[in-house]
């Protein structure tokens, strides 16, 4: 009897083991996620800014060359 109880107990164990290595890799999955969108939102405003900067640059350039 003692014997039935230990493995039992033994069993629900490694099942908590199993569930819990298996939440961790879907938690560690999805910041993986999170990360390359936070990367490529990164990328893409960075990106704007640049698109930006060059407008003003131009717009600067043209009003040089209108008052001269």
């Amino acid at each position: 009897m003692k014997r039935l109880a230990l493995l039992l107990t033994l069993t629900l164990l490694a099942g908590c083991g199993v569930e819990t290595a298996s939440t961790a890799a879907t938690a560690g999955a999805a910041k993986a996620r999170e990360a390359e969108q936070a990367q490529n939102t990164k990328e893409r405003m960075q990106q704007q800014i640049d698109a930006a900067s060059a407008q003003a640059a131009a717009r600067l350039q043209a009003a040089d060359e209108a008052a001269r």
